[in-house]
């Protein structure tokens, strides 16, 4: 198998060549009413975004939610987990709410993993959450290789994954390490440090240097890679969020009055936690890049980058499949196939050496 091709960048398309001249223009042509074409017909479609949420049980990620998209998206407590004893094992919840904005619609899926972590042996407790990962992908994967296949094909990928750090103080725990060594290849991972307001100042910032050091120690590539930054723009603003790394984060669904206007805040006993406060938290860094400034990114890079490798790693185990209309049928991958199995399979390279674009590739290859 030929190593994989680079391309400069997972969210644009082939560059207009340096050779090619400029044309004068002699009049308003109106190529500028593209944009307005291609925004129509966006809030025609409206948007889809699909987020996981990753940690143990108490760090509020069910919280969290609600209070970055300020609705209800999710109950503090997961249906049918209220009463009884803790699950034995990792069960995965999503639910899906379109939301809308000034006419702009998004059709947002949350993904929640309670009974991460929470056991005593604690063994592969990452697998459930990689299989689904990486079942979405076989999901689309199957569709798209249809003959006839449908105009818009749903897209259930998990374009983010939030991981929940403990408010130790100390640093990563090796189950930590370890699932985001594999979850970081498989897709884009942004770490929290959960329930922040349990650490003064100086022990936040500790834990966040102690964190990054493990992350640069143990090759933990988390969003936003460095290798994907477009231009100088992009490279000062990614650097920024690099060094806030991890977020310092507080949720909370409930407002409080607060110098005469309410706000989303927790109520304690020395005051109230403002989560819209960079004095108090890091909660709208984490909220711009999910939403205001990345979201597009996220899914660009999803598609280009981490869905593009696991095509490549199920095309190249059908390679014996006749050329023609054969080879649409492939089957669905194995339980012990490598593309489901990405912590066993040294074979699929990290997102710095993925083939991204199919285009570019030579049809001899499949």
């Amino acid at each position: 198998m030929d190593p994989p091709r680079q391309c400069p960048s997972p969210s644009s398309s082939r560059p207009i060549s340096p050779r090619t001249p400029s044309c004068e223009m002699l009049g308003y042509v109106g190529i500028e009413a593209v944009l307005d074409q291609m925004k129509i017909k966006a809030m025609k479609m409206g948007f889809e975004f699909n987020i996981m949420v990753v940690g143990q049980s108490g760090l509020g990620k069910s919280t969290m939610v609600n209070t970055l998209f300020k609705s209800k998206m999710w109950k503090t407590t997961p249906p049918g987990l209220a009463l009884g004893p803790i699950p034995q094992t990792l069960q995965l919840h999503s639910v899906t709410h379109v939301i809308e904005e000034k006419g702009v619609k998004l059709k947002l899926t949350v993904t929640d993993t309670p009974g991460f972590g929470d056991q005593i042996n604690n063994d592969k407790c990452w697998d459930p959450i990689l299989g689904y990962i990486n079942g979405q992908y076989e999901q689309y994967l199957q569709e798209e290789i249809l003959i006839t296949r449908q105009r818009h094909i749903p897209d259930t990928r998990v374009h983010c994954c939030v991981y929940f750090v403990a408010p130790t103080g100390h640093s990563l725990r090796p189950l930590d390490i370890e699932f985001l060594q594999r979850l970081c290849r498989t897709v884009n991972v942004v770490p929290v440090i959960a329930r922040a307001d349990s650490l003064t100042v100086e022990e936040r910032e500790d834990f966040r240097r102690r964190i990054q050091h493990n992350l640069r120690t143990h090759s933990i590539d988390v969003y936003p890679q460095e290798c994907f930054d477009e231009d100088i723009n992009d490279k000062i603003l990614n650097c920024k969020i690099r060094d806030r790394i991890p977020f310092a984060v507080v949720g909370a669904d409930r407002e409080h009055l607060v110098n005469g206007k309410y706000v989303l805040g927790r109520k304690t006993k020395w005051g109230i936690v403002e989560v819209e406060n960079m004095k108090h938290c890091e909660f709208p860094l984490l909220r711009d890049l999910l939403i205001r400034s990345h979201l597009q990114d996220l899914k660009d890079i999803t598609h280009n980058v981490h869905y593009e490798n696991y095509r490549v790693c199920r095309l190249n185990e059908s390679h014996m499949l006749p050329r023609g209309p054969g080879w649409v049928n492939l089957d669905p991958a194995p339980a012990n196939s490598p593309a489901n199995s990405p912590a066993n399979s040294p074979a699929i390279p990290g997102p710095s050496k993925v083939c991204r674009w199919a285009q570019d590739t030579p049809s001899e290859e499949y």
